[in-house]
């Protein structure tokens, strides 16, 4: 005996059944065909939803530039001191270690300065200077330092590190010739963003209040550098070799085929801790190193990136 076409539809709760000539949701011998699929379908269900939650929940916890998938480079933290000893060492290391780990690159880091050679340096997109002070590099290393940057390499410079090589042209022009002067006590002022497209610079608000350690500065960056942030000295007070109206703290600039990237942020261990400083040091790093964001992805483009 044949048996009845099979009809597919739609139970009173949205779940599919087989109707073969009987009563909707059941075969021959009585059985509720209908329970049965909805018992069978309900935990894939609820397996899907708490995937689709925990997706969701990745997606906002994500760091402002996504991973560089495919392009993994190097980045050299370098902390040596021989002046002052910034506390907050261990924490703006251990900071860009977790940026390199979230963000698609390897960080190693040492006060050892004998890396310091064409073939030390090779691996690396970008060395940090984090809070270095005071002659830390011989006339050896120096030059192949300055080699390296003129060849590509990227430079960044944190805090102290404008408190370092005061004898070294070179490094002068990492820095656009800006030097610490002074500085007066830690103080909470308002910065004014002057360049909102920087990757380093594009996450913050037009003008912020930050507490920080702010530098004045031997001389202005500004010519010899792209500025990227300023401080307004109305709202502290600076102290002792005050620069007036146009103070820099934050600013960029190609040296030769290469980048560097300065910030004043970086003396407090709190200022690690704080999401705004860690993208502002991300997107620096990122640019030092040759990375751009671009369309939602982290992407390598050393001949259209902003220099």
């Amino acid at each position: 005996m044949p048996l009845p076409p099979i009809r597919a539809g739609c139970g009173t709760r949205g779940a599919f059944y087989a109707n073969w000539g009987g009563n909707a949701g059941s075969v021959p011998g009585g059985r509720d065909f209908t329970g049965a699929f909805t018992a069978f379908l309900a935990p894939i269900l609820q397996i899907l939803l708490i995937m689709a939650l925990r997706l969701l929940i990745l997606a906002l916890l994500l760091p402002a530039f996504a991973p560089a998938s495919g392009k993994d480079f190097r980045v050299l933290v370098f902390s040596k001191t021989t002046g002052f000893r910034h506390d907050s060492i261990p924490d703006g290391i251990a900071l860009i270690q977790t940026l390199g780990a979230a963000n698609g690159f390897r960080v190693d880091a040492s006060e050892d300065p004998s890396v310091f050679t064409a073939r030390g340096l090779r691996p690396y997109r970008a060395v940090v200077f984090l809070n270095t002070t005071g002659d830390v590099l011989n006339a050896n290393q120096q030059s192949a330092f300055e080699g390296y940057i003129r060849k590509g390499g990227g430079w960044v410079g944190v805090h102290s590190a404008a408190d370092t090589e005061y004898d070294w042209p070179f490094y002068g022009q990492l820095l656009g010739g800006a030097w610490f002067l002074s500085h007066p006590p830690i103080q909470t002022a308002t910065i004014r963003v002057k360049n909102a497209n920087h990757p380093s610079t594009r996450h913050y608000p037009a003008s912020f209040s930050f507490t920080d350690e702010w530098y004045n500065f031997r001389v202005n960056p500004r010519g010899a550098a792209k500025v990227l942030l300023t401080i307004d000295e109305r709202s502290y007070d600076p102290g002792i070799g005050a620069m007036g109206s146009d103070h820099p703290i934050a600013w960029s600039r190609a040296v030769g085929k290469g980048r560097a990237w300065y910030t004043n942020l970086g003396h407090n261990s709190e200022t690690y801790t704080k999401p705004s400083f860690q993208r502002h040091l991300l997107g620096g790093i990122l640019w030092a190193a040759g990375v751009a964001f671009r369309g939602g992805s982290v992407q390598e483009n050393l001949s259209t990136i902003e220099r």
